[in-house]
């Protein structure tokens, strides 16, 4: 597990409110698939990219109201978390549509203009709402910087009842095994998104990245009925297209 050194200066705090999350953030999740009947891990870069921005940014609002307005109001450190917040969050979305992507996300994670990075927000006010959304965002900043462990240590330390974004964290952390070859470990979480909500967006999906994963580990009755609850329940979905050959190949290697 990395370690990080605590910074020497600490920003003074802004005195205006800092506006609400904003809308564009994503997870850039990682996708499974079956490849001649293995599993792959790849990146997902789906054509619906930037519905995810509006679904997610909205996810993280809801969630940080969750979390307590009267607890921002009721405590001062909350208030002070929640300005720390504004750059690191800058750094974070622009990370989501620019270019120099790594870069970006280091300065989310670790501060810059002398302000305070995510793993610093987490250390300093980690018990704050605003503590615990970073713990989520610097659990995906690491996931796309390909540093897996710390994408499951910051995204395990992260709670919310939210019913897109409590998934999107689990099947996250489920993204982050699959590519540190844990798969038993990543099957479990993938689980835990599928039983976290149900919709139409996180649970088809995670019910396909159960599917393959299970079929990976030799558990045939497990993903064959995840593959037949897709096309049962989620047929409009994106994974339902060809679900037929994936339910063929459950049923074939019984």
């Amino acid at each position: 597990m990395a370690t990080y050194k605590k910074r020497g200066y600490k920003p003074k705090t802004e005195k205006e409110k800092v506006e609400n999350i904003e809308e564009s953030s994503t997870t850039a999740e990682v996708f499974n698939t079956l490849d001649e009947g293995a599993n792959k891990a790849e990146d997902w870069v789906g054509n619906n990219q930037k519905g995810i921005f509006v679904i997610i940014g909205l996810a993280a609002v809801i969630a940080l109201g969750y979390l307590g307005y009267k607890k921002f109001m009721a405590e001062p450190n909350a208030i002070e978390a929640m300005n720390e917040m504004y750059t690191a969050q800058k750094y974070f979305d622009e990370a989501v549509v620019g270019t120099n992507k790594d870069s970006l996300y280091n300065l989310a994670l670790n501060g810059g203009e002398g302000k305070y990075g995510l793993v610093d927000i987490v250390n300093e006010y980690g018990s704050t709402p605003a503590g615990n959304l970073a713990n989520y965002y610097a659990g995906i900043a690491y996931l796309n910087t390909k540093d897996y462990t710390n994408a499951v240590k910051y995204l395990s330390d992260f709670s919310t009842d939210d019913a897109v974004l409590g998934p999107i964290a689990k099947g996250a952390v489920g993204d982050a095994f699959v590519q540190l070859n844990q798969l038993d470990e990543a099957f479990g979480y993938y689980e835990q998104a599928i039983k976290a909500s149900t919709n139409d967006y996180t649970t088809p999906m995670y019910l396909f990245k159960a599917a393959n994963v299970a079929q990976t580990l030799g558990k045939a009755d497990k993903a064959l009925e995840y593959y037949k609850r897709i096309k049962s329940e989620f047929s409009k979905s994106d994974q339902a297209k060809n679900i037929e050959t994936f339910i063929g190949r459950a049923e074939g290697s019984k």
